[in-house]
């Protein structure tokens, strides 16, 4: 699964000096804590429907949002330009496919079966 190797080199982050110049003092650090906080939580309320399709979509949807907080994340403290353009192309590629599993869901989950949708 991907994301041991993502948090296992956030978590390299903490005490580290990045090439900016900056510690995990930074602001951009607990900002991208709380992105991952936020996205653990979010996976872990999902209940399985015994519908896979519909798990995926739903345990994909705050990864996804997750990656785009993190991107707005780099933009706003970022001052690596291909970095600046990475985060740039992430949230537009994920927001495109958040849009695309959010318009899957309603046609394919029954009414009994929705939940608010996260705020982002």
């Amino acid at each position: 699964m991907m994301l041991a190797p993502i948090g296992f080199s956030l978590a390299q982050h903490r005490g580290n000096v990045s090439a900016g110049g900056t510690s995990d003092d930074s602001q951009e650090w607990p900002a991208l804590q709380q992105s991952m906080e936020e996205m653990h939580t979010a996976m872990n309320s999902v209940k399985s429907s015994a519908d896979s399709d519909v798990d995926f979509v739903e345990l994909m949807l705050p990864h996804h949002r997750a990656a785009v907080d993190m991107a707005k994340a780099q933009l706003l403290h970022g001052k690596d330009s291909q970095m600046r353009r990475l985060a740039q192309e992430i949230i537009a590629d994920q927001q495109s496919e958040i849009e695309l599993m959010e318009l899957w869901l309603k046609q394919h989950k029954s009414p009994k079966d929705s939940v608010a949708p996260a705020k982002h």
